[in-house]
């Protein structure tokens, strides 16, 4: 299984961005799927949690600017980045589990500029 993002890039304080988190198969549409993203010089962090009923829960920082979402038909899921801070500039991972075996993406730059 390859999980593949997509979608970053560079953007000023207060735009948006939507990444796409893309699999082979269906194991996007039955398992959770988690958002993380990892700034300069500091440990990787939870930013966002979707079940796989399509609950879903925000870190903090991010709540009421991101919201991720499935789109089934293209077996992807998505994370759109609304009023993005310099704060927000990280590589964005996402990550699946299933069968007990734990799944990456290579990672998305997502910079924001003062």
């Amino acid at each position: 299984v390859q999980l593949v993002e997509s979608g970053g890039g560079l953007v000023q304080a207060g735009g948006s961005l939507r990444l796409s988190c893309a699999a082979s198969g269906t194991i996007l549409r039955f398992n959770p799927v988690g958002w993380y993203r990892q700034p300069p010089g500091k440990p990787r962090e939870l930013v966002a949690a979707m079940t796989s009923t399509g609950r879903t829960d925000y870190a903090d920082p991010v709540k009421g600017r991101f919201t991720t979402s499935r789109d089934n038909a293209n077996n992807t899921v998505l994370l759109q980045m609304n009023s993005l801070k310099p704060e927000d500039t990280a590589v964005y991972y996402c990550n699946t589990r299933s069968g007990g075996w734990d799944y990456w993406g290579q990672g998305t730059q997502v910079t924001v500029s003062s």
